[in-house]
Formats: C-alpha cells, sequence, structure tokens
C-alpha cells in the first residue's frame, strides 16, 4: 500500500490531472472550465449540468490544499462566466454555479485517493469490472494507477477486496461517516492556524491557558486579619472584668 505524499507543492497539485472525468456535455465544460481554473490557482474537482431552475452547470472547484471559501466562488464565477459565453458548450440558457466539493466530495485525482485512505466510499463505474458496476467499501490502498477497495458490500463467492483502476471509475464519491466529519474539522482548524500564521497573526489563546489563569486569580493569597487572642487582649479583657477599664480599651 502506497501512504499519501505530503511533499507535494502547490504547482504540482495544480498540474495533477483528473483520473475520473465527465461524459458528453459536461466534458466540453471541463475543457473549458480547467484551464481557467488552473490559471487563477484553483483545480477543478467536478462538472454537474442537471435540469435544476431549467438547467444548472454546476463547477466544483478548490484550492491545492483542499480549501474554498465564498470569495473564491464569487472570483471564479466573474473569471470563467464571459469564457463560457464566449465558447457557448451548451446550447440552451442555463445558470452557471461555483461551488466547493463538499465534505462528502467526489473523487477524481490519485491525490484524492490517497488522502482519504481508510474512508468509506461509493463508486459507479464508467466500465464494469467483472460485469458489475457499483461498488462500496474504504480505500484500502493506491497501487499504481488502480485502487483497492475493501467492500462492505461483498456477497458470498465475491472477493472482498479489488482493484480497479481509476481512470474506468465514472463516479467515486465519499460516504458521509462521522470519521469523516471529525477528519474535515481536524483539517480546517489546521488550515485556518496556517492562514493565521501567514498573515502574522497569533493564534487564539489556548483553552488550558484560560483555566490556568483563572485559577491563578482564585487562589491568590488573601490578607488574614489581626489575631485576638494576644497576651494584649487577655489581660485588657481580665481588667474589664475587674471593673479596673473600660472593655474597649487598650484596642
Amino acid at each position: 500500500m502506497i501512504e499519501p505524499s505530503t511533499g507535494s507543492t502547490d504547482a504540482e497539485l495544480l498540474a495533477e490531472p483528473r483520473l475520473v472525468v465527465e461524459p458528453g456535455v459536461a466534458a466540453r465544460v471541463s475543457a473549458i472550465a480547467a484551464p481557467v481554473l488552473q490559471g487563477m490557482g484553483y483545480r477543478l474537482v467536478r462538472i454537474r449540468i442537471s435540469g435544476e431552475a431549467g438547467c444548472t452547470v454546476q463547477v466544483m472547484a478548490e484550492r491545492p490544499d483542499g480549501s474554498m471559501q465564498i470569495e473564491d466562488c464569487e472570483a471564479i464565477s466573474r473569471a470563467l462566466s464571459p469564457v463560457l459565453d464566449v465558447a457557448d458548450p451548451i446550447d440552451r440558457a442555463y445558470r452557471l454555479e461555483i461551488s466547493s466539493p463538499g465534505i462528502d466530495r467526489p473523487l477524481v485525482r490519485r491525490s484524492d485517493f490517497e488522502r482519504h485512505l481508510g474512508h468509506l466510499l461509493k463508486i459507479e463505474m464508467a466500465v464494469a469490472h467483472e460485469g458489475r458496476k457499483r461498488f462500496r467499501g474504504t480505500i484500502a490502498g493506491i497501487e499504481g494507477d488502480r485502487v483497492r477497495i475493501a467492500r462492505d458490500d461483498v456477497k458470498a463467492g465475491e472477493d472482498a477486496e479489488i482493484l480497479l483502476v481509476m481512470e474506468d471509475i465514472g463516479e467515486a464519491r465519499l460516504v458521509l461517516t462521522d470519521e469523516l466529519i471529525a477528519e474535515s474539522m481536524r483539517r480546517g482548524k489546521a488550515q485556518e492556524r496556517e492562514m493565521r500564521r501567514n498573515l502574522g497573526l497569533e493564534p487564539p489563546q489556548a483553552a488550558h491557558a484560560k483555566i490556568s489563569e483563572k485559577t491563578t486569580r482564585n487562589t491568590k493569597p488573601k490578607t488574614k486579619p489581626a489575631p485576638t487572642n494576644t497576651k494584649k487582649h487577655r489581660l485588657a479583657a481580665e481588667r474589664a472584668r475587674r471593673g479596673e477599664i473600660e472593655p474597649d480599651e487598650g484596642d
């Protein structure tokens, strides 16, 4: 099994080809959109064309590190819309929609499968594998241009693990699980910390530091009251008892 690569630069990630691609009209749109996005520093993930609202062309994109903000979507829309208007790859009116891939994202590049080793996914094959087109299981490893899947939909007489050629896959999409959500949150926090470092901002104060500060305030020594059981006080009390002085004399 090949472990995920960690030393790729942004330029290398931008140039990495998609192995899982769209057919038909969506392929024509992706051929126009991909170089525009790459020139802006983004990677094309997937093109979807649906009949929603008449016709919707959805362009999924991301930065090389997997992040995608609303500002990124707006910038891509402004740049891509006029290019598509000129190229005119769709013969009817449509609405352009730019989005991030989402947590349960499509996997389209080798690095996508590497990054999500151990996670559950569903696969629809463009080319049938041993007479079957649909599979479900966890990503067990990457071997060259193939992905190893540990199946959870295996039936009697079938192999528990299979090797699928990535270029034969029509669509591979992660299944939303607690583990996937937790990992996505960890990555999001790491990206936020990296962004703050790049901007020269101090990271937020750690929770344990706040607790320590509170404890310090609560345990600060207090001024003790002066003792009242001294020899001077006892003598004054005895004289007062004998009527020699008033009780508060000598305090």
